[in-house]
């Protein structure tokens, strides 16, 4: 019989048990190294609810603002009182808000819905073509 190939069978099994053991608890550790550099955010004091944020006639995160035209109201972009918190005030300020809609009167296409051709004429004069349908 050959018992000596049995034991070198056995070192070399041993050899890699102890390889592979190494490796896995070397990965768990960087792993869990890893998860423990996240900062923790601060806990809500107790029985205080998050507060939802309020709503606002001027969303700014909405759409992309660096065009001439501000496609989801549909007025230029200089003009949109729904993009703009001080064109907004400056419309309120002069009387030119639409308290039903939460927009400017005077860009308001729900109750005015003549401005929305007055506006996309100056679209038209611009590029040439039919401006994007607003969104709201």
């Amino acid at each position: 019989m050959k018992r000596q190939v049995t034991w070198k069978r056995q070192v070399t099994w041993r050899g890699k048990s102890w390889l592979v053991s190494a490796a896995g608890c070397s990965m768990l550790a960087a792993g869990c190294l890893a998860g423990c550099s996240q900062p923790i955010p601060p806990a809500a004091p107790q029985g205080a609810a998050a507060a939802p944020a309020p709503k606002t006639a001027v969303q700014t995160a909405g759409h992309n603002h660096s065009g001439w035209w501000c496609s989801e109201h549909g007025v230029p972009e200089a003009e949109c009182g729904r993009c703009d918190p001080k064109l907004a005030a400056e419309f309120q300020k002069k009387g030119d808000w639409c308290t039903e809609h939460d927009r400017p009167d005077s860009q308001c296409f729900v109750c005015h819905p003549e401005l929305e051709a007055q506006f996309a004429a100056r679209y038209e004069a611009r590029y040439g073509k039919q401006p994007p349908k607003p969104e709201g």
